[in-house]
């Protein structure tokens, strides 16, 4: 970029800025009553905005087309929306550790089960070809070499907040497969750590309005307005086949043995069974602190 170009490029940052129409990323005003959804990326994130959304907003239809009002996210907000939204505000975000967040919901899931994810969103984003090998993409991923640096590698993400947090009263660890297997007793948990009073219909009605199966004609519907899907490809959806352990089938086993030697502590910590890496004197329990276990 020459010089004459650089500057355009400043004035135009500068502008956006002053305008409110930046996006705020990591830089933004965070108000005591903030509740942060935080995630490494395809960790299950979306679905919880739709809990959220639909236990906030019993009466009104949650949709693609206004999520990012309902509970915007930090990499898709402009600082002027983030600003306008109401207090108290539930915000998105795949940012690691930022000691600012105090109330913390933070979705882990098995990165075994992520990196499948994040290839098929990659391909939907034309970030890499269809035809990209698993193998190679499984190192880019280990390395924290997927275009998403900010937000740091599967482990530094994750225990950035685990070790800082995980005893704190005000962080919520919710395992994705956990919610999985018990969806009424995680929303239920998650309901009463947000402070939303809800009775056993209103938990089963956002879940009902919040599943896979009703999400996907939503965003089949609202594809050409919704800021993560408008403009990419159409043939790849957004919303998963919503399962995990996938990779036992999909994976190929070099590739396991790679992310459990890269990460095999963590994942022991978090409750995640190893399947080619002996970890004598661990034991293989979730967490500590408040951690949603399965029934």
């Amino acid at each position: 970029m020459d010089s004459r170009n650089s500057m355009v490029y400043r004035i135009k940052q500068i502008a956006k800025c002053i305008l409110g129409t930046d996006r705020v990323g990591r830089n933004f005003r965070i108000f005591p009553d903030d509740t942060l959804l935080v995630s490494y990326p395809r960790s299950g994130n979306l679905w919880i905005r739709f809990l959220v959304a639909n236990l906030l907003h019993p009466d009104l239809e949650v949709r693609f087309s206004n999520i990012e009002q309902l509970v915007p996210d930090t990499c898709n907000a402009s600082t002027r929306a983030l600003n306008g939204t109401p207090r108290p505000r539930f915000i998105k975000s795949h940012h690691y550790f930022d000691h600012r967040y105090r109330k913390i919901v933070y979705i882990v899931r098995d990165p075994r089960d992520i990196v499948l994810s994040y290839h098929q969103f990659q391909r939907k984003y034309r970030q890499i070809p269809d035809d990209f090998p698993l193998e190679q993409y499984v190192d880019r991923f280990i390395a924290g070499k997927l275009g998403s640096e900010g937000w740091g590698s599967w482990e530094e993400n994750v225990a950035s907040w685990v070790t800082t947090r995980g005893r704190d009263p005000n962080f919520l660890l919710l395992r994705y497969e956990d919610l999985i297997a018990d969806t009424i007793g995680g929303v239920a948990c998650l309901a009463d750590f947000l402070g939303i009073q809800a009775n056993a219909a209103q938990l089963h009605k956002a879940i009902e309005l919040s599943s896979a199966q009703k999400l996907r004609p939503l965003e089949k519907q609202d594809a050409h307005v919704w800021v993560s899907t408008r403009n990419r490809r159409q043939d790849i959806p957004m919303v998963g086949v919503a399962t995990s352990g996938g990779w036992r089938q999909r994976l190929p086993p070099t590739s396991v043995s790679k992310i459990e030697e890269a990460w095999g502590d963590l994942m022991v910590k978090l409750g995640y069974d190893l399947v080619t890496r002996n970890l004598s004197g661990h034991e293989t329990s979730p967490a500590t602190g408040r951690t949603l276990q399965p029934s």
